[in-house]
């Protein structure tokens, strides 16, 4: 606890405000946490469970911006994506997108 004190009260020019210092990095933690970590984690979290509510006849957009219905889940973290009438492409599921797949979706909704 001595020790703590010691390099909150030290100052190495002489100028109070040592503890300040150590008050204003805890707040700029605080801020880089809410603004940056927090959100993505959350993104991350949505990402990851609209990949396991994935099933077969959904609408979907890969990353690489490829369109299609899924056909088949396998148990091996892929699945077959028809792009076409008859033309069948196996994909791993993390590649398919959120935000894509969700605009389509909502393209589809509106259409109906």
């Amino acid at each position: 606890m001595e020790f703590l004190s010691t390099i909150l009260m030290a100052d190495p020019q002489g100028k109070g405000g040592t503890g300040f210092s150590f008050i204003f990095m805890g707040l700029m933690i605080l801020v880089f946490w809410l603004f940056m970590i927090r959100p993505q984690a959350k993104k991350a979290k949505e990402q990851k469970s609209f990949i396991n509510d994935l099933k077969k006849g959904d609408k979907v957009v890969t990353i690489a911006g490829i369109h299609g219905t899924i056909n088949k889940i396998n148990e091996d973290g892929t699945l077959s994506l028809e792009v076409s009438p008859g033309s069948y492409i196996k994909i791993e599921k993390s590649t398919i997108s959120l935000e894509w797949s969700a605009a389509i979706n909502k393209t589809v909704a509106e259409t109906k």
